[in-house]
């Protein structure tokens, strides 16, 4: 059974920047750049006919396009010994619509609803033990780290399969939001 999640991809700029802080923490597992992503919701272990519903569901979801911006760090879970390094998203309201729409949409594929409350992170490594005691200056360090006015016209549907080398992700569909944001291209690197 495929393991699937929503997610939103970022431009090549975002997944540089986002690199460029990923280092300097002795046992922290970083994940590659060209997996940095904004999970909208992860769905598990879902059989294929599942699958099916689903990627039929997601076409339903309207929503404008929208800029977010990527904010600080922060670390999972908060209480107890970290294990997940994050940058975390300002507060955004179109990206909440989104999230809500998406809900909605998987409720009428069948998935059961999510118990947890969306808390919007880009994951930067998965810590072990040595790395815990580096992770308040890691912190520190980074508290002042944004990226602002990352463009957002679409979101994938994912399935993931673990492998001893990593997750692999495969693009399992692709839903482009509507309208088309002006300037998102002027003046940002390649």
């Amino acid at each position: 059974m495929p393991r699937l999640f929503i997610a939103i991809d970022f431009p090549e700029y975002v997944s540089a920047k986002l690199q460029d802080i990923a280092y300097g923490m002795p046992g922290a597992v970083w994940v590659p750049s060209h997996q940095y992503h904004l999970t909208l919701r992860f769905l598990g272990e879902q059989n294929e006919s599942t699958l099916e519903y689903v990627r039929h569901a997601l076409n339903d979801v309207h929503v404008d396009s929208f800029h977010i911006d990527l904010k600080g760090v922060g670390h999972f879970p908060l209480r107890g010994d970290p294990e997940v390094l994050w940058v975390g998203v300002a507060a955004n309201e179109a990206l909440l619509r989104l999230s809500r729409k998406l809900e909605s949409a998987l409720g009428r594929a069948g998935v059961q609803p999510d118990g947890r409350k969306f808390h919007p992170h880009v994951t930067l490594a998965r810590l072990k033990n040595d790395a815990l005691r580096y992770v308040g200056n890691f912190e520190v360090h980074h508290a002042l780290f944004k990226i602002e006015e990352i463009p957002v016209e679409s979101f994938n549907l994912y399935s993931s399969r673990l492998t001893p080398d990593g997750a692999i992700h495969t693009v399992e569909a692709d839903y482009r939001l509507e309208g088309i944001l002006q300037g998102e291209h002027e003046g940002l690197p390649n």
